[in-house]
């Protein structure tokens, strides 16, 4: 008979306090520690200069053809406008660019891992304590513990189950999830045993949200364990990748943080299956580029990494943030802000992409992705406060840049694609003149100021914008198991055509929401906090044209616009009319399982952890497949 305790600080299923000192960190104050550290890889300043130097150089190339372009009688506001907008946008993919040319180099000449983490070494016998955590919030409780359960069955397998503690840190607020919860728990606590080294901690007050959630373990907890490894809802890691990420924190004592590259798996909406395709074949290219010009000054993304305890507390407590709503208050996307100031401390971070056995899952549907993709936009545009932060390493600051840049690109996007047809539109005048003007196209506008120019900078842009995909797809020569679970390379070529297609169609619909969650986060509307969905991305009718209605009435009047002006405007703006006029299809095919599971079987989309699945991920399934009780989270709303 299972005794379930109350809820609470006071749950039986925690082990003896070790309180650890978390001071509150100022931005107002600082200076960097340690400008060089011991496992600071050579020449850093050479391979900063190559990606930052070298994405100016072609945006200086591009911003020159451009100018070139326009130069002729005179550049007028719109026009100023426009190369401005262009210039910004160009050096955002350009710097995308070199550094994914920097992974491909990496990757084809099979360079080693940093800070020794070779998986083809045997493995390290450990001398310290590791505690892994597994924050929850409203989650389904079975789901969540089914992976840990196949986590610790992973650990336990590598023998070294001694020098591990695993902690399920709980901020759930639904009453019939919490309840669930702990029945759940008490039931994984006698499938392993007992559970001697499994533990259950519920918070009450959910202050600060997972960053709180994970300092108060740290203030409460964190002084009997040298080092703690951060998983998400949704991760899955192999013990063998553990053990060796706590080998080097023990080899290394300047690290304070290692990041994997979670591989993202068990998509079966078709929108999933794009999603895990893409970070399966492409992400391991920007990955190598940018952990090689970051060197110890990598960023912290939140999970699926291991953190030097004393570090992190040391240096991780965060501040409120002051300023207007919804600025102030808790920091959101606490974890590039906890990276900056570890670092601002003396300590290095690595990002390690090429250790393997590290997983994650992707939302189920474009809906769940914008629904996150809102968080965080609110979390990063919250980074502007921390930009002035006293002591800050540069590289930080330019994460932290890049992060707020991110979500900016969408309107300037939008604005450049705006600008582009106002100017036309202005040198055929603006008048009811223009309404007969049945030939009239943009692109025939910008072909007569230059034909040559105006091809070649279309063509540069776009190559420099799909290069990173193509890299990705030819790294799959050089690796025959990947290039076998890819599905050979004409399929795995199918498949990066087909991502890029759907990519294309739902990008006007991503741009949309994204520019409206800016904007929203500029006129002070909080993002809230929801649980997530894992599994199931459908909607029914209702909650699609909620969500999308607003989208496709935008696409309606766009398309309708733009024929009466011109045809030929209308076809030179197709794929932006399309993709928000078909947003309700297009977000309820992709949210399907059923195209999905029929591309599985053509083996597109197909990534090798299907094939040849890692046993974490083959017990995980095994363990969600038994019979329990099923707690759904809420519906998302955009």
């Amino acid at each position: 008979m299972v005794t379930i305790p109350v809820g609470g600080d006071a749950s039986p299923w925690l082990p003896p306090e070790a309180p650890l000192t978390m001071p509150v960190q100022t931005l107002r104050a600082g200076a960097l520690q340690n400008a060089s550290l011991p496992t600071t890889p050579r020449a850093m300043t050479l391979r900063r200069t190559a990606v930052i130097g070298g994405a100016a150089l072609l945006t200086l190339i591009a911003t020159y053809q451009i100018w070139w372009v326009l130069r002729g009688g005179g550049i007028d506001i719109l026009e100023g406008i426009l190369l401005v907008l262009f210039v910004g946008l160009f050096a955002w993919i350009a710097q995308a660019f070199v550094g994914a040319l920097a992974g491909f180099v990496l990757i084809v000449g099979r360079h080693r891992a940093r800070l020794g983490l070779e998986s083809a070494q045997a493995l390290p016998r450990l001398g310290t304590r590791t505690a892994l955590l597994m924050p929850t919030y409203n989650e389904d409780p079975e789901r969540l513990l089914a992976g840990l359960q196949a986590i610790y069955e992973s650990v336990q397998a590598t023998g070294q189950m001694s020098q591990f503690d695993f902690f399920v840190l709980s901020d759930t607020t639904r009453a019939d999830i919490r309840a669930h919860e702990e029945r759940a728990f008490a039931a994984l606590r006698e499938r392993v045993g007992g559970g001697a080294n499994v533990f259950y901690r519920l918070r009450i007050d959910n202050r600060e949200r997972k960053a709180g959630n994970i300092a108060e373990w740290v203030r409460r907890f964190g002084g009997a364990y040298p080092q703690m490894l951060i998983l998400d809802a949704d991760s899955l890691m192999t013990g063998d990748t553990i053990v060796r990420l706590v080998g080097a924190m023990e080899r290394n004592p300047d690290v304070a943080l290692v990041q994997t590259l979670p591989m993202i798996v068990n998509g079966n909406t078709l929108f999933a299956r794009m999603q895990q395709f893409a970070g399966r074949v492409y992400g391991p290219v920007i990955a190598h580029g940018i952990a090689w010009w970051h060197g110890s000054e990598s960023n912290y993304w939140g999970h699926n990494a291991i953190i030097r305890t004393r570090a992190f507390a040391d240096e991780g407590g965060l501040p409120e943030l002051l300023g207007p709503r919804p600025f102030r208050g808790t920091v959101l996307s606490h974890d590039f802000v906890e990276a900056a100031l570890m670092r601002r401390g003396g300590w290095a971070l690595h990002m390690v992409p090429n250790l393997g056995g590290s997983y994650e899952e992707g939302p189920p549907s474009l809906t769940d992705m914008l629904v996150r993709d809102r968080r965080w936009c609110q979390g990063n545009l919250q980074h502007g406060a921390v930009l002035p932060a006293k002591g800050l390493h540069w590289v930080s600051r330019w994460h932290l840049m890049m992060g707020i840049g991110h979500y900016f690109t969408s309107p300037m996007w939008a604005m450049l694609m705006l600008v582009g047809l106002a100017i036309p539109l202005y040198k055929a005048g603006l008048g009811l003149e223009m309404f007969t003007l049945p030939g009239f196209s943009p692109s025939a506008y910008w072909r007569e100021q230059d034909p040559e120019r105006f091809l070649w900078v279309f063509i540069l842009t776009m190559s420099v914008l799909l290069a990173p995909k193509f890299m990705g797809w030819l790294t799959l020569f050089f690796d025959r198991d990947t290039r076998r679970g890819c599905g050979g390379m004409v399929r795995s070529f199918l498949s990066m055509l087909l991502e890029t297609l759907l990519a294309a169609l739902m990008a006007p619909v991503t741009m949309y929401v994204q520019s409206r969650g800016v904007a929203e986060v500029l006129a002070g509307k909080d993002s809230g906090w929801d649980a997530q969905r894992r599994d199931d991305g459908t909607l029914p009718l209702s909650g699609l044209v909620r969500s999308y209605g607003g989208v496709t009435v935008l696409g309606v009047i766009a398309g309708v616009m733009a024929y009466l002006i011109s045809p030929s405007l209308a076809a030179w703006m197709a794929p932006v009319i399309l993709g928000l006029l078909l947003s309700i299809p297009i977000v309820a095919f992709t949210s399907a399982r059923g195209p999905g599971l029929f591309l599985r079987r053509m083996k597109i989309f197909s990534i090798p952890e299907e094939h040849t699945p890692p046993t974490v991920l083959v017990r995980a399934a095994e363990l969600r497949a038994l019979p329990a009780e099923h707690v759904v989270p809420p519906e998302p709303h955009l």
